[in-house]
């Protein structure tokens, strides 16, 4: 935790109320994602027991399973979940534009949109990763049939719980992480994992303040846990009477008695769902944002081109792409940090508190400075920084402007006044002359930061086939047995 951030959750202790972390939204919100509000059967990893999705919050479909431990019943359940879901990722592609061919002179097509699921916490994107790999190895003929949109479901979710994973992603969001990044609460992040308590801190009703609110969250009755976990009080007293009650008669009404039980404890969540979304369509979008968005929507269309011709993804990335997954994440995490703080003067702050970036005026400027030591003249403008921020920096440092990342530099010495000696090395142009106003002038406000988007190199991996020995050799091809058609959703 930085010291802004601890600084922040103080602020709320002593204040009532969640202090605001950014003062942009740093993720896309589209303009009709599929909420998903996931119960699971309690004491089982993935065993579906409702779920209420939709993308109108006044029209939520209900999906149950009245008796979870039925294998019939759950794929039933999946195969309607199934439906929907697909329904929804083929209307939301959207007009297909047309792109600049790539640097191997293919052309290249996006789709104008993509899908966004929305789900409340990380244990709903748990659930969905194991909801997927629990229905994408099924088969669709032979013995243990399932309908064919069920292991299509399995492929998708994996897909999202995938995309998840990588920083800045916006295809499928957890709500309370999201509004974590964007508010402090007075209380600690476990209990944040609470959306109810969450945004009790954030957004309290009136007479309220954000203890009082959410204290009043901890009440299962009235605000039952926000999935996919239940509550055990309700699995005992009034979900195992309703799922006997179906056991024995099996008929309409015994189902429409569970359908009703879940029905309440869903709600709630869905209502909240929706006002967190409120919250950050309520804030500006950052300037990076529509970037990541695009990237999301070239990954999402690649997939979709591609995926007849795939097959269901591995149980365990074998050697080479686990490699090549981790080196990406770490990349995007990364940019994604890079860019939050270009955005965002809150986020900056963390990383000039931090050392990493500075902030200060501009004494002195030399824009038309030329550096003559070599055979050519290079442009090397010089600038002197007075700041007053902790420097955790070296001399030969590059740095980077913060309101104009393409403009570098790097630290040529430390004044003793708390001074910062500059060489701009790039941005300003490819004249011996820097293009107007590209370099900052004496009086001027500059922050400057070692933080960069592209400082990871991408790095080369053999292919699949040439996997060497020292790691398994290259990996079998998987092909789906009757084993895997039969197993029990774990």
């Amino acid at each position: 935790m930085s010291v802004l951030s601890s600084l922040a959750q103080l602020e709320a202790v002593a204040t009532g109320r969640a202090q605001p972390l950014a003062t942009v939204r740093h993720c896309h919100v589209t303009a009709e994602p599929l909420v998903m509000v996931p119960l699971k059967l309690a004491g089982e990893a993935a065993a579906p027991l409702a779920v209420m999705l939709g993308t109108e919050r006044a029209e939520p479909t209900l999906l149950v399973v009245p008796q979870p431990r039925n294998r019939d019943l759950r794929f039933a359940f999946a195969a309607d979940l199934a439906k929907l879901v697909l329904e929804y990722i083929e209307s939301s592609r959207g007009a297909t534009e047309e792109l600049p061919p790539g640097k191997d002179g293919e052309e290249r097509v996006r789709y104008g949109d993509a899908p966004q699921l929305l789900v409340p916490n990380r244990a709903g994107v748990g659930f969905l990763r194991m909801l997927g790999r629990s229905t994408r190895f099924r088969r669709t003929d032979g013995p243990y049939a399932v309908d064919p949109a069920v292991p299509r479901l399995g492929r998708w979710l994996t897909w999202f719980a995938d995309r998840h994973d990588k920083p800045g992603a916006c295809l499928l969001m957890t709500m309370t992480e999201t509004l974590r990044l964007h508010w402090a609460t007075g209380q600690s992040s476990l209990e944040d994992g609470n959306l109810a308590a969450l945004l009790g801190w954030i957004d309290p009703p009136d007479g309220l303040d954000g203890p009082a609110a959410a204290a009043r969250a901890e009440d299962p009755v009235t605000c039952p846990p926000a999935g996919p976990a239940t509550d055990p009080t309700f699995d005992n007293e009034v979900l195992a009477p309703a799922i006997a009650a179906f056991d024995q008669s099996g008929d309409d009404r015994a189902e429409e008695r569970v359908r009703s039980v879940l029905d309440g404890q869903l709600r709630p969540t869905w209502e909240l769902m929706w006002d967190a979304i409120g919250l950050l369509r309520a804030l500006p979008e950052g300037a990076s944002v529509a970037a990541r968005w695009e990237r999301d929507r070239d990954s999402f269309t690649w997939y979709h081109s591609t995926f007849d011709e795939g097959h269901p993804q591995a149980r365990r990335d074998p050697a080479v792409r686990a490699a090549r997954r981790l080196h990406d994440l770490e990349r995007a995490q990364d940019a994604y940090d890079a860019q939050r703080a270009f955005d965002d003067p809150l986020v900056m702050a963390e990383h000039r508190l931090a050392g990493q970036a500075f902030g200060g005026v501009v004494t002195e400027s030399e824009p038309t400075r030329l550096d003559e030591s070599g055979k050519r003249p290079k442009l090397r403008p010089h600038l002197r920084v007075a700041t007053e921020d902790p420097l955790q920096l070296d001399v030969g440092t590059t740095v980077c402007d913060a309101a104009r990342p393409s403009l570098k530099g790097k630290i040529i010495e430390f004044g003793a006044a708390g001074e910062v000696l500059l060489e701009l090395t790039g941005g300003m142009g490819r004249k011996l002359v820097p293009e107007p106003g590209v370099v900052p002038e004496p009086g001027q406000r500059v922050c400057f930061t070692s933080l960069g988007t592209g400082s990871w190199g991408a790095a080369k991996f053999p292919e699949r086939e040439d996997t060497p020995w020292t790691h398994g050799g290259p990996p079998e091809d998987y092909v789906p047995t009757d084993e895997d058609a039969a197993e029990e959703w774990s």
